[in-house]
């Protein structure tokens, strides 16, 4: 077979639908130093917040987990996050977040300073998994979430839009 004779099937882009949003509260981000591979590991633990929209209400569990950034030497930051949050019903659902920020070298100062920094200014983008028990919210185990992120001084705002 050759390329000639592949049939490019055409389909359809996939579309995005707003499911909901966090707003986290973290803790005292601190840094560990450099690693032999020229990164630095940080941690801030969750400690609150809320989310809110039309697929999902509830609140983030207090001390329930934290995010533990890799500061690459080029700039770019790789988050990966894991921690509850409880539905409005009752239910408890693990959130694992991953996903990137990157800036200019201007912008990533203003940042290490915890100066407010728009969100315009910078890359931010997730890809969260979710693990929800068998129920009302178990759709979450088998659908595919993209993100953005506005981060601020002691929190974070997370947009996610379901794959549909």
């Amino acid at each position: 077979m050759t390329a000639s004779d592949f049939n490019f099937e055409t389909l359809p882009a996939p579309k995005l639908e707003f499911a909901f949003a966090f707003r986290v509260q973290f803790s005292l981000r601190v840094k560990m130093g450099t690693l032999p591979n020229g990164s630095i590991r940080g941690y801030t633990g969750v400690v609150g917040g809320e989310v809110k929209g039309p697929k999902l209400n509830g609140k983030v569990v207090p001390h329930s987990g934290g995010d533990y950034p890799m500061y690459w030497p080029n700039g770019a930051v790789e988050f990966t996050a894991n921690y509850m949050v409880q539905a409005d019903d009752g239910t408890l659902i693990l959130v694992k977040n991953r996903g990137f920020r990157y800036a200019t070298p201007e912008v990533t100062a203003r940042m290490e300073r915890l100066d407010p920094v728009d969100s315009s200014e910078y890359y931010m983008r997730l890809s969260p998994f979710f693990e929800a028990p068998v129920g009302d919210h178990d759709w979450m185990n088998r659908t595919v979430f993209v993100g953005t992120a506005n981060r601020q001084t002691d929190h974070s705002v997370f947009r996610f839009w379901q794959v549909v």
